[in-house]
């Protein structure tokens, strides 16, 4: 299936929340009201028990109990509020996706994000953004499980959905992979091209110089929580430790593994996100 017909498929295409689609649009609007958007994200309960449920978590520390939108967005600022109903929103979009463990998904994806948050801090860069695109950067995998499951779950049986070669194998099978899809949805709801650029990058953000920052960052934070999932040995670790993107952040050497916390440490507080 060509990835033009893959889009056609009424299967493929889960629907962003209305308020989701409202604060994508909000990227290119500096003159976005805070009251306006946190009356906007009101309007859907599911959205607004989540976040006040991620607002009072032990992530944030909040000092004291937020009871309303409008203090999530007080408290927190509107940047991050942005970042975690977007990122509810993509996962409740998603109910049932055949012959993917979505629980399996959305931790790995929660993993990425929360260590594309760490790298970004590192390196000086958006934290927010590394964050939100880290959530993101395997969604075209639920696309294409959702638009053909039968050759998508052929595949499964060689190179897994978290497997290092699962890229190559859509390409070899589809003439596309997870990654190029992920960038086209991103243009199709309208994110600013920072997201498909990064999440279409990022499977070999060294290929065409020059360097995208937060496709290299995503790419590290991908292989970090991937190491995670896969319980890999020092050994394997040190094998495949993707050095040459590492060195070109300037981040120190083995630091995705000597200096970055564990995953379930960078994370607690935020499994509410992928419930």
């Amino acid at each position: 299936m060509k990835l033009e017909a893959l889009f056609q498929n009424p299967h493929a295409l889960p629907t962003a929340p209305k308020v989701v689609e409202e604060l994508i649009s909000s990227f290119n609007n500096a003159t976005v009201s805070t009251e306006e958007i946190a009356k906007k994200v009101s309007t859907d309960p599911v959205l607004s028990a989540k976040l006040l449920r991620l607002a009072n978590s032990a992530y944030y520390h909040v000092s004291r109990s937020i009871g309303t939108v409008e203090d999530a967005v007080l408290m927190l600022g509107f940047v991050t509020v942005r970042t975690l109903v977007i990122s509810s929103g993509l996962v409740s979009g998603f109910k049932t996706v055949p012959g993917l463990d979505l629980k399996q998904f959305w931790r790995y994806s929660l993993y990425t994000a929360v260590s594309a948050k760490w790298i970004a801090k590192q390196t000086r860069d958006n934290t927010d953004l590394a964050f939100t695109i880290g959530m993101m950067h395997a969604i075209g995998q639920l696309v294409i499980h959702a638009a053909m499951p039968e050759q998508a779950m052929q595949l499964d049986k060689i190179a897994p959905p978290l497997d290092s070669r699962r890229l190559d194998a859509e390409q070899a099978s589809f003439g596309y992979d997870f990654a190029d899809v992920g960038a086209e949805l991103a243009k199709r709801w309208k994110f600013p091209d920072v997201f498909s650029q990064a999440i279409g990058a990022f499977p070999d953000p060294l290929g065409t110089p020059p360097l995208n920052r937060m496709a290299a960052i995503v790419h590290l934070a991908a292989w970090r929580a991937r190491v995670d999932e896969s319980k890999l040995s020092p050994e394997e670790v040190s094998v495949c430790y993707p050095t040459a993107i590492a060195t070109a952040l300037s981040l120190a050497p083995h630091a995705l593994i000597d200096d970055m916390p564990s995953l379930s440490d960078l994370s607690a507080g935020l499994e509410e996100l992928v419930r």
